[in-house]
């Protein structure tokens, strides 16, 4: 179930398979210093997690934190109607039927801003991904701005994923790459998170990175010039 990756920091594992591709998806969970849940982009919603959160804390916060993570929000919604529900800018265009709260934008808002820094990703319209530090252990929080899938994956994700640029190693896939509409505005975004001190990367998809994570994230984009 939900994973220790330090004080006030959990992440939670999930299958997922997207365009035949064995992705997973990882959520991670951040207790606020006034003991409500921030879930960045959730899992699907069972039981089992409800009650393993309940433990924790209640949910006071559910970010989705691009603007094509939606697979499970409705679910999230509708299990706790009073939470405040953060989403990148676009949803209005692409999923007019999610009902947010707020826009996630460059100021973290006023419950966490003391727990993490944020930064959208400008030059990638579509997705508008907003990407986290979490201060007190040096933690970037990333969806779809890399992967890092191994060895252990089935053979034809392996196939589809080398096909993606991104096979057996921390990597940006050509498909993230297609969003890219201005490349001066993405290099700007990443020179304000490379700025930050961090040293693990918290993926949505893909093993997590430990150690080196700053120059790996600076290498992996080193395309844009």
């Amino acid at each position: 179930m939900l994973q220790p990756l330090a004080a006030e920091l959990w992440d939670y594992d999930a299958p997922l398979s997207v365009l035949g591709m064995s992705l997973g998806h990882r959520m991670t969970v951040a207790r606020l210093p006034g003991g409500e849940l921030w879930l960045h982009s959730p899992a699907a919603h069972t039981p089992e997690l409800a009650a393993a959160l309940a433990a924790l804390g209640p949910v006071g916060h559910v970010v989705a934190p691009n603007a094509m993570h939606d697979t499970y929000l409705e679910g999230w919604f509708a299990a706790y109607p009073a939470a405040r529900l953060h989403g990148a800018r676009g949803f209005a265009k692409f999923r007019p039927d999610l009902k947010f709260t707020h826009l996630l934008a460059d100021t973290p808002d006023p419950a966490w801003a003391a727990v993490f820094d944020q930064c959208v990703l400008r030059g990638m319209p579509r997705l508008n991904e907003v990407v986290f530090r979490h201060r007190a252990s040096r933690t970037l929080i990333v969806t779809d701005l890399a992967f890092n899938l191994g060895p252990d994956m089935p053979l034809l994700s392996r196939l589809l994923l080398k096909l993606n640029g991104c096979d057996c190693r921390f990597a940006v896939s050509r498909l993230l790459k297609t969003t890219i509409k201005d490349r001066a505005a993405l290099r700007a975004s990443l020179d304000t998170v490379l700025a930050w001190d961090f040293d693990r990367i918290v993926l949505s998809h893909g093993r997590n990175v430990e150690r080196g994570g700053r120059e790996l994230l600076r290498d992996a984009f080193l395309f844009l010039g």
